[in-house]
């Protein structure tokens, strides 16, 4: 039987950390660029792809709206 996730723990230790909290706001930013755009809308089920993996990076150059499927099988390995 699988142990259940300890959601208030996981935002402690991780999603509350400003570094981590910098990373969420430039990828919402990404996306809202991308929506403006008319690229992307909202609950199309999509991701906001950064092709040099930097999120910091929001040039309309360095974004592409992908499935999420495809988004998510990119290597995480540094170059």
């Amino acid at each position: 039987m699988a142990t259940k996730r300890n959601y208030k723990k996981e935002y402690k230790n991780y999603h509350s950390k400003p570094k981590q909290k910098k990373r969420r706001a430039n990828r919402n930013t990404a996306r809202a660029k991308m929506v403006k755009a008319g690229k992307a809308k909202k609950g199309d089920g999509k991701d906001v792809h950064h092709k040099n993996r930097n999120t910091k990076d929001n040039r309309s150059k360095n974004l592409k709206v992908v499935s999420k499927k495809a988004n998510r099988s990119y290597s995480r390995k540094k170059k």
